[in-house]
């Protein structure tokens, strides 16, 4: 490029406006990595928000707890029937305009849930949440990794941290409806209002057009051989299992670890819902801070020190049991965890050779799996072997990761 005599951009004025055009590409990530972060926040607060007023709901309708569990697993058959097509839609529609859309939806389904009169309409609107979540949940984690690319730095952690946030706000202020006795209906209306507005605003801000994969953005090395079909899928299923082992832990504390505290430990019912909480808490700080860790060591050695805390806090607190010891290995578990599940999403969106959006919707459909499955393979264990040797698949299932942990980078991509 040719210089001026004091060393600046040459009179053509090309350097200048490569800066310029870099600041306002860099400007513009900016924007949407808060806009997308928004957005996860939403996330959690709609799918959040109805859980504390699901008793007014079956109180309503008169349900058994028999009929309102197989209602509620509509959300996961839902899920898992729609989550094949999430990269199709990402790819035809934008990831950015479909995560509005499918908000949207979601947002509006939560009138559903609340105003259904009947267990089949009820059982529907469920079964319709999970397949408009898992939609979003895919555009929204394909818009933070083009986030990602465009800061070539690791952002991904905070914007899950941010659907944690959300979820927290979610369930508090759904509580505090129910407490003050809030109409369902209502409850659910405004606050589907309020994230279809927040979906709207951010939208705007989120980066425009159609995906690219890393290997077909510019200034990239294109695979230097195709085929190896065994190989990618068997990467993949490995990917795809490092995350789904991420939520196994967690959904495993959510569904056990009051139980386990109460009645194994003899814990006051005070007490017992502390396990989730210092997970929950630990892992949006895991997340938060996890992004400068990656970003700095790549996600392989940051997962492995993560499962490594969280199978040793876990498995000491087992083997000399006690309310605090247990309370504090969760917290060591969440934030040992808060890293997989970003982690296995990232590595997959760029495993080279498939179309956009296919590697994250192989551990999207992982983890919906897994939430499916997760309940009834514990519960099965649980009355087989009893509450102890449920949470004995924390340890585990950190063993598990720190196997497969070659399938993920070792270091980040600039």
């Amino acid at each position: 490029m040719p210089r001026g005599v004091d060393g600046s951009p040459g009179a053509d004025g090309s350097g200048g406006a490569d800066r310029s055009d870099d600041r306002s590409d860099e400007r513009a990530a900016r924007r949407a990595r808060w806009a997308v972060s928004a957005m996860f926040a939403t996330n959690g607060a709609l799918f959040a928000g109805v859980v504390p007023r699901y008793p007014d709901i079956t109180g309503a309708l008169h349900l058994s707890s028999a009929a309102f569990g197989t209602a509620v697993a509509g959300y996961g058959v839902g899920a898992v029937v729609a989550g094949p097509f999430a990269a199709s839609l990402v790819r035809r529609f934008g990831s950015a305009r479909f995560a509005v859309a499918t908000t949207l939806g979601v947002a509006a389904n939560l009138l559903l849930i609340g105003a259904a009169p009947t267990w089949a309409l009820l059982a529907t609107a469920l079964a319709l949440a999970g397949a408009l979540d898992s939609l979003t949940d895919i555009a929204e984690n394909a818009q933070g990794l083009r986030v990602e690319r465009s800061l070539r730095r690791s952002v991904l952690g905070s914007m899950h941290a941010m659907w944690s946030v959300g979820a927290v706000a979610g369930g508090a202020l759904g509580s505090a409806a129910a407490g003050l006795g809030v109409p369902v209906v209502l409850h659910l209306g405004v606050v589907g209002a309020v994230a279809a507005l927040v979906a709207l605003l951010a939208g705007r801000s989120m980066l425009p057009g159609h995906e690219a994969l890393p290997q077909d953005e510019p200034g990239a090395t294109a695979p230097p051989h195709r085929g190896h079909h065994v190989r990618r899928a068997g990467l993949l299923l490995a990917l795809a299992a490092v995350a789904s082992m991420g939520q196994l832990m967690e959904d495993v504390t959510a569904t056990w670890s009051a139980l386990y505290l109460r009645e194994s430990l003899g814990a006051a019912a005070a007490v017992g819902g502390l396990g989730f909480v210092a997970l929950q808490v630990t892992q949006t700080g895991g997340r938060l801070v996890g992004d400068r860790l990656v970003t700095s060591h790549g996600d392989r050695l940051v997962a492995r020190l993560g499962v490594v805390l969280a199978g040793t806090a876990m498995t000491v607190a087992l083997l000399v049991p006690s309310p605090a010891s247990v309370i504090a290995a969760f917290a060591v578990v969440g934030l040992g965890i808060g890293t997989l599940i970003p982690a296995g999403l990232r590595a997959a969106d760029a495993v080279p050779g498939l179309r956009a959006g296919s590697g994250l919707t192989v551990v999207g459909m992982g983890l919906r799996v897994t939430l499916l499955l997760s309940p009834l393979g514990t519960g099965l264990l649980a009355q087989a072997r009893g509450l102890p040797a449920v949470l004995w698949v924390l340890p585990a299932a950190a063993v598990v990761v720190l196997l497969l942990s070659p399938s993920l980078p070792s270091r980040r991509a600039g």
